[in-house]
């Protein structure tokens, strides 16, 4: 390829010959292509969008409205029309003047970052429709009345993946970026992106979903995972992992941390310099951590009363005894938490006191408001769910995360699919993207017990929750505790976390808002110096008041909490090593349940 000014791309007769040759190889791969996709298990199709109930009831309202009030649904048609033909005038214009006009005070959209999108005519037309295109779907979505409130949430959320969806960014003719870099290496961009695709396919039994990192860059328990330790107790549902001591005495209490099972632990140790493991053995505590066994059709009918008791229970009664104390400071990291509220509900109905303190991460027990969730939680969804682990024995991996990454579709779909499918280019060696794609696959019974009782049913903060012999209740989480939540969390919403913790018993409760999201707001060392956080002992007013009135603080929230932990962590004692004669060392952390990938 040869440039006429040393810098534009100069297009030869050779290199469209070199380009037509590289196209050829598209066969071989199509080929691929379609024998993957002729093996694709099918799935329930109600996982793949909603009710068409729901389209039903926004056209009738749509047009009832317009019945009603049609000068409103022709005011709207009209701007759309004369938007569509100021388009195409001002792209004549332009292509006969050979210059575009660009408009500085529109709002940027990173999506269309290439200088072409502003400078060449048939980009800047296309990009100009698409966007009025956009703005018109969702004024029509707006202006739909008679519909409740949970419809209309639902309504916006679709409306917006097909907005999304129908990008031009996301198709290979109206990407210059793509276009551009397929001329540049003479189609070899293309051919790399379709050997991307295929993988994917082939890997994930015919169902697209987008590798976010480079696998190959990261081995478990290699360059991450790493901190020292052992797992000193294993059954069905987990290994309890006991980590090396890092100083000469150690805190009497221990921590038993509990992580979700929807994701493998090692988030919370992925490198030593963003690990909350290895930080909390710097400061001098007992650390058991449990992994938790990937899911397969044996765990089928494994339930929530299951991870209770041989999971949580368990891991508390093991620490205990290798520890010699009577107590230990409990955490629990999402549902993990969320199982650590019915666990002390049960303790406390017992009249155990096993559990000195709880500490909760992005924890949701009040799921009266479901956030942006909501699209998922309907009966149409959960239905579909319901049938297809039915079949399976299992909710797969690949739902889970593919109904996550749709909630951030542009980040988490479309834009690593262009990069990977268009530009040819290897998903980078991003150690959290390599954690996010090492998804579980959870028991079929425990996600509709989850699904139907607690998300849906709301039961453990209104009649209450049904489970081994008990009716557990939020009101019976008497114990200290403190909640960790995240200010830009779109998992576990904050302002849902803290009505949780308004209606728990505990005499001594302590929340806490960390800057950023479900992750990096967790994962926030203090070396860093990155997110602050927010604290207010005042939880008798709502949300909005609570942080209205915080007191913000600068850095990591780590070391608040260890103030707070230290207090309830008794004296100091001997550093223990892992496991004793009634628990030996049965392997080095990370252990062996973290390494078994999900099943697809």
């Amino acid at each position: 390829m040869t440039t006429s000014d040393g810098n534009t791309p100069q297009v030869t007769d050779e290199h469209i010959e070199r380009l037509k040759e590289n196209m050829e190889k598209v066969e071989a791969l199509s080929k691929r292509l379609v024998d993957v996709m002729a093996g694709k298990t099918p799935h329930t199709p109600a996982l793949d969008g909603p009710n068409q109930e729901l389209f039903a009831k926004a056209a009738t309202a749509y047009f009832a409205e317009a019945w009603q009030n049609p000068a409103k649904i022709l005011e709207h048609q009209i701007e759309y029309w004369g938007k569509s033909v100021l388009n195409f005038a001002e792209a004549q214009q332009a292509m006969a003047k050979g210059e575009i006009e660009t408009d500085e005070s529109a709002p940027k959209d990173r999506r269309f970052a290439n200088p072409m999108w502003d400078t060449n005519p048939y980009f800047n037309f296309i990009r100009q429709q698409y966007q009025t295109n956009a703005k018109a779907i969702s004024q029509a979505v707006a202006s739909v009345e008679d519909i409740d409130d949970k419809d209309r949430r639902r309504l916006t959320y679709f409306s917006q993946q097909i907005i999304d969806m129908m990008a031009p960014t996301n198709f290979l003719a109206t990407n210059p970026d793509a276009l551009e870099k397929a001329v540049e290496t003479e189609g070899q961009s293309l051919i790399k992106g379709l050997e991307n695709l295929v993988a994917d396919l082939e890997a994930n039994d015919g169902e697209l979903v987008v590798r976010l990192a480079d696998e190959t860059a990261f081995e478990v328990g290699g360059n991450i995972a790493t901190t020292p330790g052992d797992v000193v107790y294993r059954n069905r549902m987990m290994e309890l992992i006991q980590y090396k001591p890092a100083t000469e005495t150690v805190h009497e209490t221990p921590i038993v941390l509990f992580p979700p099972w929807i994701n493998k632990y090692y988030i919370l140790d992925l490198k030593a310099q963003n690990s909350l493991i290895k930080w909390v053995t710097e400061q001098g505590y007992t650390l058991f951590v449990v992994s938790w066994v990937n899911a397969d059709t044996s765990h089928a009918d494994i339930g929530m009363e299951d991870y209770i008791q041989d999971g949580f229970l368990t891991a508390i009664e093991e620490a205990k005894k290798i520890c010699k104390v009577k107590q230990v400071n409990a955490v629990g990291y999402c549902i993990a938490g969320t199982t650590l509220s019915l666990t002390l509900s049960l303790l406390k109905q017992r009249g155990d006191k096993s559990v000195k303190s709880a500490t909760f991460f992005t924890t949701l027990t009040d799921f009266g408001e479901q956030g942006e969730f909501t699209p998922f939680l309907q009966d149409d969804f959960v239905n579909g769910i319901e049938d297809q682990v039915n079949k399976d024995g299992v909710l797969k991996a690949w739902i889970i995360g593919r109904t996550m990454s749709f909630l951030r579709s542009n980040d988490l779909i479309y834009s690593p699919a262009i990069r990977s499918y268009m530009l040819g280019e290897t998903p980078p060696a991003f150690d959290l993207l390599y954690w996010n794609g090492d998804g579980a696959n959870l028991p079929g019974r425990m996600a509709m017990q989850y699904l139907r009782g607690l998300c849906q049913g709301n039961d453990f903060v209104t009649d209450g929750f049904e489970l081994m012999g008990h009716t557990l209740h939020i009101r019976d989480v008497d114990v200290p505790l403190m909640a960790i939540t995240c200010e830009t969390d779109h998992i576990a919403a904050w302002k849902d976390c803290y009505r949780g913790v308004q209606q728990m018993g505990s005499r001594s409760k302590t929340f806490v808002v960390s800057e950023s999201g479900h992750i990096a707001g967790i994962v926030n060392p203090p070396s860093k110096k990155k997110y602050g956080h927010y604290t207010n002992p005042d939880l008798k007013g709502d949300a909005d008041t609570w942080l209205n009135e915080a007191d913000f603080h600068e850095g990591s929230w780590w070391p608040m909490w260890e103030a707070w932990l230290k207090k309830r962590s008794g004296k100091q004692v001997p550093a223990r090593d892992t496991g004793d004669s009634d628990h030996p060392r049965l392997a080095p952390a990370p252990g062996d349940y973290v390494t078994v990938k999900a099943s697809r």
